[in-house]
């Protein structure tokens, strides 16, 4: 593939927000003057074109939740356009995250985002039996119902958002694989960008690499290590292994009572939960997990708390979809938790287990220090869009870039600078077992 040898903004990575911030730098830029998307494979072949394309509000963090109202609103904005379906989200949580959902339920009122919250273990029972008449999920303590966002097909997303890219005048170029940077002589900034197919010249570039977010840290010798006030120095990338899968089941079978597709679930529990059929014993901890009704995956599908990599960054970071990323991809005892999860949920699914199956679907995350995204720029004129796997959800993230780039400065990024570890200002933590909750 013939590649321009000068661009205005080389963007790097085909997936959500490389796509996003493409399509929104062209509509600025007239034609979309020298906007150019690369990628090693081609659109969404990485994290974004696996990802189960749940779409949320609920955050415990403040600036998350604000974002991702925005986001939402950009996902409404052309439903159709990015296979978006727009059927809500239940957060369904035991006694001890009651405060918590409390303060996000009274947060989402302040900024306009529609919600209902139920308090009391048989007031959240009645509830979620009005909708799902099979509910039968013990130790429920509230439910934070959002009336907004759902979930969006991964695949069709991504092509429909290439293609108001492209539209909008920007280039994608795909098999093409960037092999470092080279610097400008009298600044800090990038000069070019350099690939298997030749040096770009630019003015801008935009780093969109997902999981391999790393990679591209290193090509411009940043820190590997991090210092957070008060907390002394941690690793600045770590990487999680996302639990997901489909049970096999036809999507229309997981239907309200009143016959219409249900919300997405997640479900956090503070309860035993036994195998599904033996009853052995799989969680005496706080466990979770979600799921949905998805006719892209052609079943019910969701996932659990992701396992932590046991191997060095640097290791993981060459190419976390590589061959070597099949043995913590899915933990062998990961279906049997997650059936027997559902079954927990909704008598439906007793007894369903053997139709688990593995989907291309979760893979890897590569996580900052505080497991929040990282939206910045380094070396006088690279941004990078770090989402510490909270990516495909954060549609609106590519909007706000191609305004910063653009030279305005957007409240809603400020929260994600680099600087927040520095001035000791991380994201709070959930009681939720999820790190990005």
């Amino acid at each position: 593939m013939t590649i321009p040898k000068k661009a205005g903004v080389v963007v790097i990575g085909a997936g959500i927000h490389g796509l996003s911030a493409a399509f929104h730098l062209s509509k600025s830029r007239a034609g979309g003057a020298g906007v150019v998307v690369l990628d090693k494979t081609g659109v969404g072949a990485g994290a974004s074109g696996i990802a189960c394309g749940v779409v949320r509000n609920n955050y415990f963090q403040s600036a998350m939740r604000e974002l991702m109202a925005h986001s939402v609103e950009v996902w409404e904005s052309d439903a159709e356009a990015y296979s978006y379906h727009s059927v809500g989200y239940l957060q369904i949580s035991p006694p001890v995250m009651r405060e918590g959902m409390e303060k996000i339920h009274c947060e989402q009122q302040a900024i306009g985002y529609d919600s209902e919250f139920v308090v009391g273990a048989r007031e959240a029972d009645a509830y979620m039996k009005s909708l799902l008449h099979d509910w039968r999920a013990a130790g429920v303590d509230s439910v934070l119902h959002e009336k907004r966002g759902g979930y969006a097909n991964n695949k069709a997303s991504l092509r429909g958002l290439a293609q108001k890219a492209k539209n909008a005048g920007a280039a994608i170029c795909e098999g093409i694989t960037v092999t470092g940077f080279a610097r400008a002589s009298q600044t800090n900034a990038v000069a070019a960008v350099q690939t298997d197919k030749g040096d770009i010249e630019c003015e801008q570039v935009v780093v969109a690499a997902g999981p391999w977010v790393k990679t591209f840290w290193d090509f411009l010798q940043l820190p590997d290590a991090i210092t957070i006030a008060g907390e002394g120095e941690k690793p600045m990338w770590r990487y999680w292994a996302l639990q997901e899968g489909v049970l096999d089941i036809p999507p229309q079978q997981q239907q309200t009572t009143s016959g219409a597709m249900p919300p997405v679930i997640h479900l956090d529990s503070a309860e035993p939960l036994y195998a599904d059929g033996t009853g052995e014993l799989l969680r005496d901890e706080m466990w979770g997990v979600y799921y949905k009704p998805d006719f892209g995956f052609g079943g019910v599908q969701g996932g659990a708390a992701p396992n932590e990599v046991k191997r060095p960054a640097s290791e993981v970071c060459v190419d976390p979809y590589g061959p070597q990323s099949s043995e913590f991809v899915v933990g062998a005892d990961f279906a049997k938790m997650w059936t027997s999860a559902l079954a927990f949920c909704q008598s439906r699914f007793i007894g369903k287990g053997d139709l688990f199956r593995k989907e291309p679907s979760g893979g890897i995350g590569c996580f900052t220090p505080d497991s929040f995204p990282i939206f910045d720029r380094f070396c006088d004129n690279a941004y990078f869009i770090a989402d510490s796997n909270h990516g495909y959800k954060m549609l609106g993230v590519g909007k706000l870039v191609a305004s910063e780039l653009s030279g305005k400065t957007e409240p809603l990024l400020r929260p994600f600078r680099q600087t927040r570890f520095a001035e000791g200002k991380t994201h709070p933590q959930s009681k939720s077992p999820f790190p990005w909750s």
